[in-house]
């Protein structure tokens, strides 16, 4: 991509990310289809930043973050990460000299990179294994990355270190997770993730299965946790509001693909893709100055194994004209750090 964030370093470099899954099984004399749920994403992640991404259910942003940490075999395109240390690592794999293409590497390349790219999962009542205590699942990474032997003392006082960041009581660390509320569950899924001390973190909506008030109390956590280590945060989610308070820059995707980016307050205030109008359109507010009329988008969200021609977003927008329905828009900047796909950028 053109832009490059002012006084930031670059931590990946996203080119044409596909992930496609096949539809049952390929027969004699029929094309194998495939559900594109991600069609071709670039865009590039600073370090010490938080990107969130927004966009209706089924539009393939859970599949990106996990897509992105390799935990589905990306289909095509390059994921280059950019480690602080290079050398400690076989970069001729990648080809690169400064940087490391993930989907060229193997399953044990790939383990060896574990430790610095994270997630914090959307369900903590699946997420976390009720056979274990709360010690035990946060110390699991611990001893899989090598950073504590087996029955070392001063990992117990670690993890109880990493527990009083997290929020958690110190006792919590002999219980099992049924025994706990799902904010308490969703602090010990960050606790988990984030002992390892790693680099970047994919927050897989993960506030969106708790109360408001436990949302803000997550959201507080994960921003004074990114300012002490510097992390760098993927925070997917439907919500907005929440998008908007916690992110530095916005990503908007429909159907696999990345309609807008920008950074929060120029999305927010400028919107120039039609689904993002939609979208910004619908966030619910008391304040009678800033209350926008609402944007109903017509018909249902076409389908990912038969996307429209054109724009896939034709189908539903107001905007529409012949070209929408024949030609792929551009993924173009239209100001500085402002990228836009559409025919009819206002």
């Amino acid at each position: 991509m053109i832009y490059m964030e002012e006084n930031k370093k670059l931590l990946f470099q996203i080119t044409d990310l596909k992930q496609w899954f096949p539809v049952g099984k390929k027969s004699f004399g029929k094309e194998q289809k495939f559900v594109k749920a991600n069609d071709g994403i670039s865009l590039d992640i600073y370090e010490g930043e938080t990107l969130g991404l927004v966009g209706e259910s089924g539009c393939g942003k859970s599949t990106f973050g996990r897509t992105l940490l390799q935990l589905y075999p990306q289909t095509a395109g390059s994921s280059i990460y950019y480690r602080r240390n290079t050398k400690s690592f076989a970069s001729d794999v990648s080809g690169l000299d400064n940087g490391i293409d993930l989907a060229k590497l193997s399953e044990k390349e790939m383990r060896q990179l574990r430790q610095e790219l994270q997630m914090i999962f959307q369900d903590p009542y699946s997420s976390l294994n009720p056979r274990m205590t709360v010690g035990q699942i946060i110390g699991e990474g611990l001893l899989a990355h090598g950073i504590f032997k087996k029955n070392d003392a001063k990992m117990q006082e670690y993890v109880l270190n990493i527990m009083e960041e997290c929020g958690l009581a110190p006792y919590f660390i002999h219980r099992y997770p049924h025994q706990f509320s799902g904010g308490q569950r969703q602090r010990i899924g960050i606790a988990r993730s984030l002992a390892v001390k790693p680099r970047f973190v994919v927050c897989d909506e993960a506030v969106s299965a708790l109360d408001v008030s436990i949302q803000s109390q997550i959201i507080n956590l994960l921003l004074d946790l990114k300012e002490k280590d510097n992390l760098t945060y993927l925070f997917i989610s439907h919500d907005l509001s929440v998008v908007k308070y916690i992110s530095d820059r916005v990503g908007v995707m429909y159907l696999g693909n990345m309609v807008e980016l920008a950074k929060t307050e120029e999305l927010f205030q400028h919107p120039a893709h039609p689904y993002t109008e939609a979208l910004l359109s619908a966030i619910p507010t008391i304040d009678a100055d800033t209350k926008k009329e609402a944007i109903f988008l017509e018909g249902d969200i076409p389908s990912p194994i038969n996307p429209p021609s054109g724009c896939k977003f034709h189908t539903r927008c107001c905007y529409c004209t012949d070209i929408c329905k024949k030609e792929v828009p551009e993924f173009k900047e239209i100001s500085k750090g402002h990228f836009v796909a559409c025919h009819h950028t206002r």
